[in-house]
């Protein structure tokens, strides 16, 4: 399958720009952060790129955006459909296409909230916690936020309903993409689940700030998702 000409349907994952907290490494779940200067430039750079009428991303083929609550999620989906003063955007926060949901929230990161990784760590040791294992919030989670099987349960179910919508179009009978702006350890979590892996298996991912991941299937086949390892822009008009 080219990406060129591709006809089966692809789910597209953006991660919000840059926030303070982004920079510092903290936990971000509940709080509720704009995106900094740079995180604004990081969405409309992409944007420009790969938005847009015969792009990658292309807003005629959109059937459903998935856009997480937090503030700078949807400062993401604004900046990356150009819903900008002009109010002239590509697909306007209120298209029926658009669902703000928590279930593409960020994990929900409890008493970690604002924390380092490396502070997380410290303070369960501290407290006689993980002494035969160092803590992994894939596998164990956060005190007083969310377990791996909790994140599970609601991201199966917005990937029951892609699968749903997309399996009956697989061949390409109309557009069926679909869209996720949210945030980077639910995202890499989502993708883990998209591939039908547990949220703890080892599968190291790099996620910047205003990044995309195009998912979708092989072989034209449902039941065989996979992601594009690399992407072949549609060429200029």
């Amino acid at each position: 399958m080219s990406d060129l000409d591709a006809t089966t349907p692809r789910v597209f994952l953006a991660r919000h720009g840059e926030t303070e907290w982004t920079k510092n490494g903290r936990y971000t779940g509940i709080t509720d952060l704009d995106l900094t200067p740079e995180g604004v430039k990081q969405t409309t750079s992409t944007a420009a790129k790969l938005v847009g009428h015969g792009r990658l991303i292309d807003p005629a083929r959109l059937v459903r955006i998935w856009v997480s609550p937090r503030r700078r999620a949807k400062q993401t989906f604004n900046s990356l459909f150009g819903n900008g003063d002009s109010g002239s955007g590509l697909v306007k926060s209120d298209d029926d296409r658009v669902v703000i949901t928590e279930d593409i929230a960020e994990w929900g990161y409890g008493d970690y909230e604002g924390m380092r990784t490396g502070e997380v760590k410290k303070w369960r040791k501290e407290r006689g916690l993980d002494g035969d294992r160092e803590w992994s919030i894939w596998r164990d989670g956060c005190e007083g936020g969310e377990s791996m099987d909790q994140v599970t349960v609601r991201l199966d179910g917005v990937i029951d309903e892609i699968r749903a919508m997309q399996g009956p179009l697989i061949n390409g009978e109309r557009p069926a993409d679909v869209m996720l702006v949210a945030h980077g350890l639910i995202l890499r979590a989502f993708v883990k689940r998209w591939l039908k892996y547990p949220i703890d298996q080892d599968l190291p991912m790099i996620y910047p700030p205003g990044g995309i991941s195009v998912l979708s299937y092989k072989n034209r086949n449902v039941e065989e998702p996979g992601f594009f390892v690399g992407l072949a822009l549609p060429a200029d008009n």
